[in-house]
């Protein structure tokens, strides 16, 4: 714990469905997540599974045929046509918890400050009289963060 607090800000955590519900990676070792949550000693930022779910990215990239030779761009080209939930795009948590991580959350998100409650089931919910944690909410639409996310994924590699 005293490494963390000496080196550690922020923990960007893609977990979690806000203000309540069951997300896969609570609930795949929900003995652990609570262990982590209720025990983690610097603040917490939940980027959770509805903020996820509307943003999607990676179509715009697969389309671009300028770009060549980019693994991103392979990997989007592989992965998008294997599912029909995907036909718009990817769904972006990893893409959120990355742009939040680097570049932070305004002017996209607010934040919603509490603490999560992770229950023996593997569901989640909010203590909004908790500390030290806080979930994304849009404070934009969702299409700007999706085109911004876009727009930083239309890199061609050197």
């Amino acid at each position: 714990k005293e490494l963390i607090k000496q080196k550690v800000k922020l923990l960007v955590s893609m977990a979690g469905k806000f203000p309540s519900g069951r997300e896969y990676n609570v609930f795949s070792d929900s003995t652990s997540s609570k262990i982590v949550y209720e025990n983690w000693p610097v603040p917490v930022l939940f980027d959770g599974f509805e903020i996820g779910e509307k943003i999607k990215s990676g179509l715009p990239l697969i389309k671009n045929e300028s770009i060549k030779n980019s693994p991103v761009k392979d990997v989007f080209s592989l992965c998008i046509p294997k599912s029909k939930d995907d036909a718009d795009g990817r769904m972006s948590w990893d893409e959120v918890a990355v742009l939040v991580a680097i570049k932070g959350y305004q002017p996209w998100f607010t934040l919603q400050n509490g603490k999560i409650v992770v229950d023996e089931s593997g569901s989640n919910s909010w203590d909004n009289n908790g500390s030290g944690q806080f979930y994304l909410v849009f404070s934009q639409p969702k299409d700007a963060v999706e085109e911004y996310i876009n727009k930083l994924m239309m890199h061609q590699p050197k």
